[in-house]
């Protein structure tokens, strides 16, 4: 399993998908063998100690990250960060993995982007081994107008097509990234294989939550974003906007209605968006907390807000899966016809309105406080928290890797 986003990483919860797919495979008869980076790689470390099963074993190669090791004055040349700015483990990692592979002699390669220098890595071990390999895609690595540098997008292309004549099979999160894998590599059907392995919440990092927690905010509704957000892709102004025509017209009062964001990346974009619509005083960007603490936090807010533009229609957050386990009601600020609303109206929520769309967030805004004034909370069917479970998801994997290990048997 090569995967650069790997305990002790913090940040991001991109680290969960391979973290309990290691945690979870024992279960179904696979020991995972990982080969990730040096902590020294990473951003931000966690400073609690994740458990792994004891089949596990982690090797860890010399890796650097451009931005904090290489520049000057937080400046470097681009071809430092190619194909992403961590592309020193590439070397490290073949030759780790090279030696992984001849100590246990592995059945199968499994390697996850949008880390880019992961598949490299794994290209070059499946070239060598000829051992089938998975390629995880937790998000696009190409689209029409991404990336937004046509020299890198031709590059990424490149290399995705490289992935796709070597790959016994793609990995994808959502519906849309399968249709367009299908689409784009018609041409290799029959040889590539493509499957659907969505992301998930982990049952585990609930445990002793109670179900009723006190609110965040006494007094008012509290509405909470978890996670990053960007300029267009996932930015609150248009949800502000809503709030304040609201706020205008009586329908909630401007002490009742607050929004929190965790861990955004970037507070500015909160407040720049806040400020604008006077409403600074209904509205606070607090700092990344762990894992579990932002679980934890998640349960005790009234409502959970989900940003994503029509750019991302083809991609699903993994903290809507968490979102959904924790039975609280969900916000989706999303094009109802991209994989995210779609994913949010089959669960059985009904407060969906497309990020750009000043005048449907408003209606859905007011429908959604109606709904939690009056107790009318629409939460995930049980079918689909159950589905959506990382040990759900694991069996589909050891699934698929029991499938390419007897197909390479015979």
């Amino acid at each position: 399993m090569v995967v650069f986003q790997f305990p002790p990483y913090e940040g991001s919860s991109a680290v969960q998908r391979a973290l309990r797919f290691v945690q979870y495979l024992p279960a179904f008869g696979w020991d995972p063998i990982v080969l990730t980076a040096q902590a020294r790689a990473y951003e931000r470390v966690a400073s609690d100690p994740t458990a792994l099963p004891a089949q596990a074993h982690v090797e860890r190669a010399f890796a650097l990250d451009t931005k904090r090791h290489l520049s000057w004055k937080g400046r470097y040349p681009q071809f430092l960060a190619s194909p992403d700015r961590w592309w020193t483990w590439q070397w490290s990692g073949t030759w780790s993995g090279t030696r992984l592979i001849r100590r246990f002699a592995p059945a199968v390669i499994w390697s996850t982007y949008p880390i880019v220098s992961a598949h490299e890595i794994a290209l070059r071990l499946a070239r060598r081994s000829g051992l089938p390999w998975i390629a995880d895609f937790r998000d696009p690595m190409v689209e029409q107008d991404f990336p937004e540098v046509e020299s890198i997008r031709a590059n990424f292309a490149k290399r995705e097509l490289a992935y796709a004549q070597t790959a016994s099979c793609f990995t994808v999160t959502t519906p849309g990234m399968r249709d367009l894998f299908e689409e784009r590599y018609a041409h290799l059907r029959g040889r590539l294989q493509l499957e659907l392995i969505e992301n998930g919440y982990d049952e585990a990092s609930f445990a002793g939550m109670p179900n009723d927690s006190p609110p965040l905010q006494a007094g008012a509704v509290t509405l909470l974003h978890s996670g990053g957000l960007y300029p267009d892709i996932r930015d609150p102004s248009n949800l502000f906007a809503a709030a304040r025509r609201l706020i205008d017209r009586g329908v909630v009062g401007a002490d009742e209605l607050r929004f929190r964001f965790r861990g955004t990346g970037d507070d500015s974009i909160v407040f720049r968006a806040a400020e604008k619509q006077r409403l600074q005083g209904n509205v606070e960007a607090l700092p990344y907390i762990p894992h579990v603490e932002a679980l934890r936090e998640m349960v005790a807010a009234d409502g959970l807000v989900i940003l994503q533009g029509a750019d991302c229609n083809r991609q699903i957050p993994a903290k809507v899966y968490e979102y959904m386990r924790t039975r609280r009601p969900i916000l989706g600020i999303t094009d109802p016809a991209g994989d995210t609303g779609r994913a949010m109206l089959d669960a059985g929520y009904d407060c969906v309105a497309a990020l750009d769309d000043v005048s449907g967030i408003g209606v859905m805004l007011e429908r959604f406080i109606h709904e939690l004034r009056s107790g009318k909370l629409a939460v995930a069917r049980p079918d689909v928290v159950h589905a959506a479970s990382r040990r759900e998801r694991t069996a589909a994997l050891a699934a698929l890797l029991h499938r390419l290990a007897e197909t390479r048997a015979r």
